[in-house]
C-alpha cells in the first residue's frame, strides 16, 4: 500500500510494544496519518509465555504477541522509524522529537515507552526467566506456581505486599529481603507471620540457578526455591512526558484520565508507562481507548489545519 505522509503526522507514536503497536493499528484505521517510534527494547520480548492474554489456550510467547501486532500494522501506511527520541518539545502545532533519524513531528503524541524490570544480581538472568525460575509478575503468572517452593527477594516494603499477594497461590512462601531482616520493621514482620509465611534474617550473599530451581546463599547456609519472584521494582520510561510537563506519580506513572490523556494538551500515554494494571491486555484496551480520543481530538480532516 502506497503510503503519504505529511510534513507534520496527526499523530506520533512513541514505543513498540504492544500499546504502542496497538495504539498506531488503530489510528491508521482511522485513516490518520501516524509515525511509530521504535527503540526495540520492548519488555514483552522477555515474557517466555502469557497464560491470560486473550484467545491463546495453551499461553504465547510475549515475542510472538509483539511479532503478530508487527505484521497486522504492516497492512497499513504507517511509517516506522527504530531509533530512540533524544528530546522532545511542544510546538504551536503539536510536538516535535529529536532523533538520530533526524526531527519528528506530530500534531498529537502517545506515549507508550513501558517500564524496565530490576533485575537481580544472578548470572543467566535471562535464560533463568525462560525457564520459569525467574519471575517478576505475579499477577502475570502466579497460576503457574500453585503449591510450588516459591521466594520472593526484595529491598523494600513491596517484598512483603508481593509475599503476601502470593500466599493466596502456596503455603510455601519464604521472603529474602537483600539486606536482611533489619529491613523488616516490625509490623511488617507481624503481617508475615499472620499470613503464614517465613522470612530470612540473613543478607542475601548469592542467586544463581540450580538446576531447575533457584539458589539463595545466606550466612553459608542455602535455601533451594522453585520459583523466585524478584521484588526490585521498575524503572518507568516517563522522561518524556516529565521533560514536556506531564504528571506524574510518587513512583514515576505518567498520570492519565479516563481517555488516557496526560496533563498536557495533545498529549497521551498507555501501557505500563501510564498509571494501571501492568498487563497487555491491558496495555492493548488502554491504546485502544487513547487512539479513539486522539481520533476524536483531532477532528474530521477538512478541519485539520493546513500542513507547515
Amino acid at each position: 500500500m502506497q503510503a503519504r505522509f505529511e510534513p507534520i503526522a496527526d499523530a506520533v507514536v512513541v514505543g513498540g510494544g504492544p500499546a504502542g503497536l496497538m495504539a498506531a493499528i488503530y489510528l491508521a484505521r482511522f485513516r490518520r496519518s501516524v509515525v511509530l517510534v521504535d527503540a526495540g527494547q520492548s519488555r514483552i520480548e522477555k515474557i517466555p509465555r502469557s497464560h491470560n492474554y486473550p484467545g491463546f489456550v495453551e499461553g504465547i510467547p510475549g515475542a510472538q504477541v509483539r511479532d503478530m501486532l508487527r505484521a497486522q500494522l504492516r497492512s497499513y501506511p504507517v511509517r516506522i522509524v527504530e531509533t530512540f527520541v533524544e528530546r522532545a518539545e511542544r510546538t504551536p502545532q503539536g510536538f516535535r522529537l529529536a532523533t538520530q533519524e533526524g526531527p519528528i513531528a506530530g500534531r498529537r503524541m502517545l506515549l507508550a515507552t513501558g517500564v524496565t524490570d530490576i533485575p537481580p544480581a544472578m548470572p543467566h538472568v535471562r535464560a533463568a526467566l525462560e525457564a520459569g525460575v525467574l519471575r517478576y509478575c505475579p499477577v502475570c503468572d502466579a497460576y503457574e506456581v500453585v503449591g510450588k517452593a516459591v521466594g520472593v527477594y526484595a529491598n523494600g516494603p513491596a517484598g512483603v505486599a508481593e509475599a503476601i499477594y502470593l500466599r493466596h497461590f502456596s503455603a510455601d512462601i519464604t521472603l529474602f529481603m537483600a539486606q536482611g531482616g533489619p529491613g523488616l520493621a516490625a509490623e511488617e514482620r507481624s503481617r508475615l507471620a499472620e499470613a503464614g509465611i517465613r522470612w530470612n534474617d540473613a543478607p542475601v550473599d548469592a542467586i544463581r540457578r540450580n538446576g531447575e530451581r533457584v539458589e539463595l546463599m545466606h550466612a553459608g547456609t542455602r535455601t533451594l526455591c522453585d520459583t523466585l519472584y524478584c521484588a526490585l521494582g521498575l524503572t518507568v520510561h516517563s522522561q518524556i512526558g516529565v521533560a514536556l510537563g506531564a504528571s506524574v506519580d510518587d513512583t514515576g506513572y505518567v498520570q492519565v484520565d479516563a481517555h488516557h490523556a496526560t496533563s498536557v494538551p495533545g498529549l497521551y500515554a498507555a501501557g505500563d508507562v501510564s498509571t494501571g494494571l501492568n498487563q497487555i491486555a491491558v496495555a492493548t484496551g488502554g491504546a485502544a481507548i487513547a487512539a479513539s480520543a486522539i481520533h476524536r481530538e483531532l477532528g474530521p480532516d477538512w478541519l485539520a489545519p493546513s500542513s507547515t
